[in-house]
């Protein structure tokens, strides 16, 4: 654990802390929160009061802070939640992978405090979200949807939370069950592609940070939506951009979206 006297010493962000957002980062020892650590210096708005990992206490420096960005694991963020609704801070879920049931935990937190809970951070991947409903409320129902991501070899979950995203995005803009819609990849003699379904197909290999496309697929003509990423640092901006925009806002689960007035 980082304690957050010697973080500022070893170059945490300086300011005069009546003017900045305080913030613990919670998972700083995984990629991505290396690379928040890393940005956080970019942003003299923000102040890192302390950086947590697996084992340390966030209680415990919970009152120094205005917010939490947690990049965990998905079974650690109820908690996480909990222990920042019962202190009132801010909350920013970067963690994927989450249960019906820990979902309904952490929406259960969210009646007491603010936070943004957002599958991808990215601002290019925000723009796809929207584009990708555009496109598919123009195009309409003659064309067939398949979302594809591809990312490192260490992913544990599939499809991916962003993917997840633009899956629920599709099934919206259709009227859709994704339980009823949803193909996984194909194997076998399945049969002719019904009008309702979305194709989903994940990819795992190598270090690839994050690819995903969207394709709209009509007889004589397809569209695609691609977004790659070559740096965590795009999630990581976004989220810290998150963390000073949620403090002081009214209860309840806000997107990025939200964060960049894309609505």
């Amino acid at each position: 654990m980082f304690e957050p006297s010697a973080f500022l010493f070893a170059g945490g962000l300086g300011g005069n802390v009546e003017s900045v957002t305080r913030i613990i980062i919670n998972g700083s020892k995984g990629r991505m929160g290396q690379a928040l650590l890393a940005c956080a210096k970019d942003h003299p708005e923000l102040r890192v009061v302390a950086g947590l990992d697996a084992g340390d206490d966030l209680a415990s420096v919970l009152p120094q802070a205005d917010a939490v960005i947690d990049f965990t694991h998905h079974d650690a963020t109820a908690h996480v939640a909990a222990l920042c609704a019962t202190h009132g801070k801010a909350l920013v879920i970067g963690t994927t992978g989450h249960s019906e049931v820990e979902k309904a935990a952490i929406r259960l937190a969210a009646a007491k405090i603010p936070m943004v809970w957002a599958s991808n951070y990215s601002t290019g991947v925000n723009t796809l979200f929207w584009l990708t409903r555009k496109a598919a409320e123009i195009l309409g129902p003659s064309f067939d949807l398949e979302v594809i991501e591809t990312h490192h070899r260490l992913k544990k979950d599939a499809p991916s939370g962003t993917a997840t995203t633009l899956l629920e995005i599709l099934g919206d803009v259709r009227k859709v069950q994704l339980e009823e819609a949803l193909r996984h990849g194909r194997h076998g003699i399945v049969g002719a592609r019904t009008p309702s379904e979305i194709g989903i197909h994940a990819v795992r290999g190598g270090d690839v940070v994050g690819d995903h496309t969207v394709l709209f697929a009509d007889v004589g003509e397809r569209v695609e939506l691609t977004h790659k990423a070559s740096s965590r640092d795009t999630f990581a901006q976004g989220a810290l951009r998150a963390s000073g925009w949620v403090v002081g806002k009214a209860a309840g689960i806000y997107s990025m979206q939200d964060v960049l007035g894309l609505h």
